[in-house]
């Protein structure tokens, strides 16, 4: 018994010592093998005394070995072979490539890629040729690459997609030609546009849907879909209306609005989009508290404090503030304290909705302009950039300043995009402003035409350069004919006259009238240059002189007045003049409110047959109400002639124009013998409502009613003859409603209108119908 538990045990001695002998031969086993395949890699070396190219037939071998970065007899491992095949490949050159060492010799070779020998678009109708090869990196005579194709194919699809044809589909496509060369071609399934069927805004409550869709980009589509291409769904520009909502609400003091999404969504026939806005409002806030302090020895905050436009209770807008800082730094700059700047700490109130402006006056940082660098204006002349700044070289950088300058430049509007930013120059305390721009076309030829109840039919050429030779100068000229008239005008416009703030303008106009609208014959010429200056922040002041002829004949009615002027002949007048204008429609305390205040004369007599004096006046009101739905606007106009020596006017003197609806053209005034005279003096009142008539937006179709009242009276000239009536001032009281329709071949206005009050004489008008299109 005891032998047997010797033996068992014995047998278990023996198991564990073979596993744990088996586990040993393993363990070495396992490491010598991992030696013996690890080893040689790593300590493998090449050293070549020669290198064999195959394959290249357009590229030298030397080009090949600078990629590869191998030189003779230098030691290599397999891994830095591996990184020269990897840059002999990145080198987008070859279509295959195999590197062999043989030896002491590397055997590389190669296969080109071929040559691209022409690239045609096949499928495309929407975008022309010459547009698509200006988008595509691709060029004939230049190497085919596969993956530059598909990036080329991605261009083409987002230039589709930029004009609403999001399910266009390009697809490069190579032909193979002799001498590796091949034809690229793109075959572009350019799809249907995808319109924007609906626009809706949820979340809004101060303003309706109808007054947030005319602040977008994005259009519903319309009847006229094929005409307007703003109907389309771009994504791009889905995001610049969620900016555009955001600068909507800011200006009008809800500085909690947000956009918190918008949702595109594709019809079931996948033709159209539904697009809505998500908005968060808030409240709407006014300016509190508007107070100045100064951190700066010698500057007295009460003296910026003073120069503040912006008052308690008015609506915030962000814009009011940027206006008041902008003010108070030019204050600054004018009393010699450089480096000023006004910082605005806004605390809010969330009881009365108020928010407290604190504008804080302090030292900026020493930084100095450099230098200005322009680029990318190939035809605009530097110049005409250069003016813009109210900064030059040596002096204070100003951030606000170049904030300015970069909207004052893009206002010119001769560039799609003008980009201003600034970078630290040779040293910390400069630097270097860059302008970035890209020129656009500013010069237009139109071709136009009109109708009238009164004149007819009517035909317009014209010609408009903004920025004529790229110095920023203005030229145009047109010819229109109508019936009975034909007209000529030629005008040009210097907005930098001595490289100053002043525009010399010059103005020829020549009118010619013969046809059976007139009882009479004319010829009116007139020769007018000008300069006009700012006098104020609002206020320009314009200065000019005038050279005219004025001519009326074959006069074949009654009235011995309109005979006895006809039988004059023509006239030359000389005279000087100026002209007032205040206008703050878009620089009021109310985005939605604004005045427009004008006063000139003309002074005659300087040389030529005529000595008088041409007074005239003109105020508009206009704001917008019950949530900016509805447009008001209120007008008063007049005008006044005197003329001394003993002269009298003429009826191509005196006003005789339609100065209001519901009448004729010289359908209102003194009368002779049935026949319309003019007179020196006129004025009239005319008070105007736009509303919406509740039509989709789509149609541009709006609404409208006025109220008119107005007289033109007097007249001198008492030649023999039957008297003559109305002439004193009677005025004419007229309503009316008009219907306004955007259409795609210019505005058209209906009105429809009934005189109250009008003397026997007048020639009434109750339905009058304007278009005028450009094509």
């Amino acid at each position: 018994m005891k032998c047997t538990n010797d033996l068992r045990r014995g047998r278990k001695a023996i198991s564990a010592l073979t596993r744990t002998l088996s586990a040993l031969l393993l363990i070495c086993l396992f490491s010598f093998s991992f030696s013996v395949i690890a080893s040689p890699a790593s300590a493998q070396s090449y050293r070549f005394s020669s290198v064999s190219i195959e394959g290249n037939q357009r590229i030298e071998a030397g080009t090949i070995l600078t990629y590869a970065g191998i030189a003779r007899g230098q030691s290599v491992s397999a891994g830095e072979l591996n990184d020269a095949y990897q840059r002999i490949l990145a080198s987008g050159l070859f279509e295959e490539v195999v590197i062999n060492p043989r030896g002491s010799t590397l055997e590389i070779r190669v296969k080109e890629y071929p040559t691209i020998s022409k690239i045609n678009f096949e499928g495309n109708k929407k975008i022309k040729d010459e547009d698509l090869i200006g988008f595509i990196e691709s060029a004939p005579r230049q190497v085919f690459n596969p993956a530059k194709a598909e990036r080329d194919a991605a261009t083409i699809i987002e230039a589709y997609a930029e004009t609403g044809r999001s399910a266009a589909r390009v697809t490069p496509r190579v032909i193979r030609r002799s001498d590796n060369r091949v034809d690229l071609v793109f075959e572009i399934f350019e799809g249907r546009k995808i319109e924007v069927q609906r626009i809706s805004i949820v979340g809004n409550r101060a303003y309706s849907d109808r007054r947030l869709r005319r602040v977008l980009q994005s259009k519903q589509t319309g009847i006229f879909r094929a005409l307007v291409n703003r109907d389309t769904f771009v994504e791009d520009r889905i995001e610049f209306d969620k900016q555009v909502l955001a600068d909507f609400y800011a200006a009008r003091g809800y500085v909690d609005f947000r956009v918190t999404g918008v949702n595109a969504e594709l019809a079931r026939e996948r033709d159209t989009y539904f697009v809505t806005f998500n908005v968060q409002e808030g409240q709407q806030f006014r300016f509190g508290q508007i107070t100045t302090i100064s951190e700066i020895n010698g500057v007295e905050a009460e003296e910026y404090q003073a120069a503040l436009k912006i008052k308690p209770g008015v609506v915030y807008s962000p814009s009011l503030v940027e206006n008041s800082i902008a003010r108070m730094e030019r204050l600054g700059i004018r009393q010699g304290h450089d480096f000023l700047r006004v910082e605005p700490r806004i605390s809010r109130n969330d009881r009365d909705l108020t928010l407290d402006v604190e504008f804080v006056i302090l030292r900026g940082p020493r930084i100095f302009v450099e230098r200005i660098d322009i680029e990318g204006n190939t035809t605009t002349l530097d110049r005409v950039i250069r003016r813009q700044f109210d900064t030059v070289e040596g002096d204070p950088f100003n951030p606000r300043e170049i904030r300015e300058t970069a909207e004052r430049i893009r206002a010119l509007d001769f560039f799609t995009s003008a980009d201003v930013d600034a970078r630290e120059g040779s040293r910390p305390d400069q630097v270097v402003v860059d302008v970035d721009v890209e020129e656009k076309s500013t010069g237009t030829l139109s071709f136009g035409a009109s109708y009238s109840t009164s004149g007819g039919i009517g035909v317009q050429v014209g010609f408009s350069e903004r920025n004529f030779l790229g110095r920023g100068q203005r030229l145009s000229a047109s010819v229109a004919a109508a019936a009975d008239n034909i007209n000529y005008n030629i005008d040009f416009v210097e907005p930098a006259f001595l490289g100053r703030d002043v525009a010399f303008g010059l103005s020829f106009s020549l009118l010619e009238t013969d046809g059976d609208y007139a009882l009479y014959d004319t010829t009116i010429g007139n020769f007018r240059p000008s300069l006009t200056f700012p006098v104020s922040e609002n206020g320009r002041l314009s200065l000019s002189y005038s050279a005219g002829y004025k001519e009326m004949d074959n006069y074949t009615g009654a009235s011995a007045v309109l005979t006895a002027e006809s039988a004059v002949g023509g006239l030359f007048s000389s005279g000087v003049g100026y002209n007032y204008t205040y206008d703050t429609r878009r620089t009021g305390l109310n985005p939605n409110a604004g005045v427009l205040l004008s006063f000139g004369q003309d002074f005659y007599g300087l040389g030529g047959d005529s000595e008088y004096i041409k007074s005239s006046a003109r105020a508009i009101a206009q704001t917008k109400v019950l949530n900016e739905e509805v447009t008001l606007r209120a007008t008063l106009e007049g005008g006044a002639l005197h003329f001394s020596s003993g002269q009298n006017s003429r009826a191509v003197d005196r006003f005789s124009g339609q100065i209001m609806r519901g009448f004729e053209p010289n359908g209102i005034g003194p009368v002779q013998s049935g026949e319309q005279l003019g007179g020196n003096f006129y004025a009239a009142l005319k008070l105007d409502a736009e509303f919406p008539l509740g039509l989709p937006d789509e149609y541009g179709i709006t609404a409208g009613a006025f109220y008119d009242m107005g007289a033109i009276w007097d007249v001198n000239n008492v030649a023999g003859g039957t008297p003559i009536s109305s002439q004193g001032f009677k005025p004419r009281h007229v309503v009316g409603v008009a219907v306004i329709w955007q259409s795609p071949f210019g505005p058209l206005r209906f009105n429809f209108s009934h005189a109250l009050q009008k003397e026997a004489s007048d020639k009434e008008q109750q339905f009058d119908l304007t278009i005028q299109s450009e094509f």
